[in-house]
């Protein structure tokens, strides 16, 4: 949910970013191919980093990938700045939504299922939603600056949990 929030947070409103900072279209239309490639290209190798070092560790590299995006969206808005930034955020997402979704298969029985699946889609895309109404708002009234210092709140908040869900887990076992 974080993940792809976030990263639709982000991605929603970099091009217009790129665009109120000076920036061309032409570079603007390259940093969003790049961070489509970004968010489908590692799903090659995804489920094998999930069945080598677990899912929990793999959405933890996500969203530290995410915080990195940010980062680099807060250092500079030159077209490198946008371009790092957004392959940054596509990666980031990858292994978050993936390694999230391979979570959520283990967290119920079969019968199930339908109804956890389309309760989890329901909560997504809810919050991809009010990430996308919420990133043009914060550009306009606030700038790509605090943008960019919104993911850290969100990124701290799901490592936390992640990491308290990771122990909990641990004890009961």
């Amino acid at each position: 949910m974080v993940s792809y929030a976030l990263m639709n947070l982000l991605m929603t409103s970099a091009p217009l970013a790129m665009r109120l900072c000076g920036l061309s279209i032409s570079d603007s239309n390259l940093a969003i191919q790049w961070h489509v490639v970004a968010m489908y290209g590692p799903s090659f190798f995804t489920g094998a980093l999930i069945a080598h070092f677990g899912a929990m560790r793999v959405v933890a590299m996500g969203l530290t990938t995410i915080a990195f995006a940010g980062a680099t969206g807060l250092l500079g808005t030159t077209a490198s700045h946008f371009w790092v930034g957004l392959i940054l955020l596509g990666l980031g997402w990858n292994f978050g939504f993936v390694g999230a979704s391979a979570m959520v298969l283990g967290t119920h029985r079969l019968e199930e299922r339908n109804k956890v699946q389309a309760f989890n889609d329901f909560i997504v895309f809810g919050t991809v939603a009010f990430g996308s109404f919420s990133s043009g708002h914060l550009l306009a009234t606030h700038g790509w600056t605090v943008v960019n210092w919104t993911v850290f709140p969100f990124v701290v908040l799901a490592v936390v949990v992640l990491t308290s869900s990771g122990l909990f887990r641990r004890g009961s076992s």
